[in-house]
């Protein structure tokens, strides 16, 4: 346990391996709450069992870095209040997407909330997450354009009802992600909402190999560094 998310843990380990694997087996993730009712703990202790796991998924997701041809775009996403769609939406979290393209398949995906949509937060997320040189699309989006400063940057005017022709593979994981919060979570928002877009990029970053998640996820836990409770506060 030492050295690992599970050190100074007063849980059993059998209790880590069950969320482990509850949380890898079911593709839509599990709620705090499902977790304590299926094994038996406080709503409070489960919560920070997840948040722990979503650090350590997070945290391997930050090696990767996307190459080749790659699909960038911005949605407004979470919260539980209904309004206005689109850039001047109301509670809702700003988040950068970006998408490696593959022609007949999407490839890997790395999504990144901001607080919001600037040259400098774009420019940050794209020196984290990309190789320099990279092929990288976008909608004309002003905000974008310092992609150019790194990369070959092709940006084109879209129209809503054009946006699958010149960023598909983004616009269907982006939905793909509204679904999964709204599934699960019933939307979520605030200061967690980056350890639930890690958890759907681990997930869906390792979807061609659903069987294997549970043992890989076990390993980045045991891999990570320990985490300090005054993290999850």
């Amino acid at each position: 346990m030492a050295g690992t998310i599970f050190e100074a843990s007063k849980l059993p380990l059998v209790k880590w391996f069950w969320a482990i694997y509850l949380m890898a087996s079911d593709k839509g993730g599990i709620s705090a709450l499902r977790l304590a009712q299926q094994i038996e703990m406080s709503w409070i202790t489960a919560h920070r069992m997840l948040r722990k796991i979503r650090i350590a998924m997070g945290h391997r997701e930050s090696l990767y870095r996307l190459h080749d041809l790659i699909e960038i775009d911005d949605a407004l996403v979470g919260g539980r209040r209904s309004g206005n769609r689109g850039r001047g939406a109301e509670g809702k979290t700003p988040i950068l997407v970006a998408m490696e393209n593959r022609g007949e398949k999407a490839g890997y995906v790395a999504m990144e909330a901001v607080a919001s949509v600037t040259k400098q937060t774009v420019r940050a997320f794209a020196e984290r997450h990309f190789n320099p040189a990279q092929m990288v699309r976008s909608d004309a989006l002003a905000s974008l354009s310092s992609l150019g400063e790194t990369q070959h940057h092709a940006a084109r005017v879209t129209p809503a009802d054009k946006a699958g022709e010149w960023l598909p593979w983004v616009h269907i994981t982006i939905g793909n992600l509204k679904t999964f919060l709204l599934g699960t979570y019933h939307g979520v928002s605030g200061k967690y909402f980056q350890e639930y877009l890690n958890e759907f990029c681990y997930r869906f970053n390792r979807r061609q190999v659903l069987q294997e998640l549970p043992l890989r996820l076990l390993n980045a836990c045991v891999q990570h560094a320990p985490i300090k409770h005054a993290v999850l506060y």
